[in-house]
């Protein structure tokens, strides 16, 4: 479960950027997980769970901002939702698509 491991890496850049800023607890961190990144919301919010366990993050709770997986179609210049499992063919002229958009994000975005 590769979700611990960013749990882990989560909790302690959260953790150094509160007693960066003086603070000694944190209440909530705010992540945002791409569609398409490999990362499962549900396991990642259980691995926060034990990972804060005697941190400043103890009592924390884990925000998950999902973002869909978009991809850019340039011969009509169209955006569109690539599902799951993704599919990177352009629904309005039917071309493969070679942009991605979103949904590779797994990022930090706010620690309360």
């Amino acid at each position: 479960m590769h979700e611990l491991s960013i749990a882990t890496a989560i909790v302690e850049r959260a953790d150094e950027w509160a007693r960066a800023d003086g603070a000694d607890t944190v209440s909530a961190v705010t992540v945002r997980v791409g569609e398409l990144s490999g990362v499962v919301p549900d396991a990642l919010d259980f691995a926060f769970e034990m990972a804060r366990d005697g941190t400043a993050l103890a009592t924390a709770r884990l925000v998950v901002e999902q973002v869909p997986g978009r991809a850019w179609c340039g011969p009509c210049q169209e955006e569109f939702a690539l599902g799951m499992p993704p599919f990177f063919w352009c629904p309005v002229c039917d071309r493969p698509s070679n942009e991605l958009r979103s949904g590779r994000e797994l990022e930090i975005t706010a620690v309360e």
